[in-house]
């Protein structure tokens, strides 16, 4: 089996959270806590958790927007944790991201053929025409047409600044891609149509995804992995048949459960969680799940349970499953 396009490991993400007078860091918030996963060439790995989880963290860090604590990233075998700005900055043409709000996102005083050529004028050298050419290019892959690159963001709907953003996160022919939760703002019925244009998009230019979502509809669809984050960590990894089919963490399991179903007929488990998620400044010891958990017992107060495979790369950590 071929290397993986991304590897990580053992990657943190600490935030210091300051107090006193001389603003002194007095703690940290461990937002990322020794996460580790694999993304092969031309796959979708689909992370998942409730808000504050940590997810859009993760993906920042990997594209080192925010400077990782410590542990390693692989990508194309080269640990770009180690490499400086320069280097960095040479290596962003092939790591791009698409950001949640496109209402945010656009800069509203440029025009779209200028928002998308910025970052080929960054890393390529092009043209003038060359450049024109290459936006025309990518609008209309994107299903926006030749025009829309001389009007502003404030003309477009939300669905439309969303292509907008993925035009410009395509304009560097990238070989990876962030998306984070990129339909979350958009209306329900405009949500299908981009979450297709990204899945053409895949096939079209071999592309490679970490998909930030808490929908687990969308995942699903988009998804041939899943990573199930909780405070932090990752609770569960597998194939997206796996960890639907067989779920095993009783984190999984109750983010499954609260899936809504059309039908109301349909009666579904007792797996619902009671609680908040705990503070990431303190962390519950042991399993930081306990707090939660409909099945705790004594050793997951004490012990952290590490990830061990079921079979088939499906990774879990959780007392239950390892019988301790």
């Amino acid at each position: 089996m071929s290397e993986p396009l991304l590897k990580v490991r053992k990657l943190k993400k600490y935030f210091p959270v300051r107090g006193g007078i001389l603003s002194r860091t007095v703690n940290w918030v461990r937002a990322v806590d020794e996460v580790d996963f694999d993304i092969n060439r031309g796959e979708t790995l689909g992370v998942v958790g409730e808000s504050g989880c940590g997810k859009t963290t993760v993906g920042r860090t990997i594209l080192k927007l925010v400077e990782p604590t410590g542990g390693e990233i692989y990508f194309e075998g080269r640990d770009i944790v180690k490499l400086r700005e320069k280097e960095m900055q040479k290596l962003r043409r092939d790591m791009q991201i698409v950001f949640q709000d496109p209402y945010w996102s656009l800069n509203p005083r440029m025009m779209v053929k200028d928002i998308v050529a910025e970052p080929l004028e960054t890393h390529l050298k092009l043209s003038k025409k060359d450049r024109d050419e290459r936006v025309i290019e990518i609008l209309e892959m994107v299903g926006l047409g030749g025009e829309a690159a001389w009007k502003y963001p404030h003309e477009f709907s939300g669905g439309q600044k969303q292509r907008i953003g993925i035009a410009r996160a395509l304009a560097t022919n990238p070989k990876f891609l962030v998306l984070d939760e990129p339909t979350s703002m958009l209306d329900v019925s405009v949500q299908a149509h981009i979450i297709n244009l990204i899945r053409e998009l895949q096939e079209k230019l071999k592309l490679t995804y970490l998909f930030i979502s808490h929908n687990l509809s969308v995942i699903q669809h988009l998804s041939d992995k899943i990573a199930v984050m909780y405070l932090g960590k990752l609770v569960e990894v597998g194939g997206v048949n796996e960890i639907f089919e067989r779920p095993l963490h009783p984190y999984t399991q109750a983010l499954l459960e609260a899936i809504p179903v059309p039908d109301p007929d349909i009666r579904k488990g007792q797996a619902v969680l009671e609680g908040g998620v705990p503070s990431p400044e303190n962390p519950p010891p042991g399993c930081r799940f306990h707090t939660r958990c409909p099945h705790v017992s004594s050793v997951c107060i004490e012990k952290e349970p590490t990830s061990i495979d079921v079979g088939g790369g499906h990774l879990v950590a959780c007392h239950l499953v390892s019988g301790e």
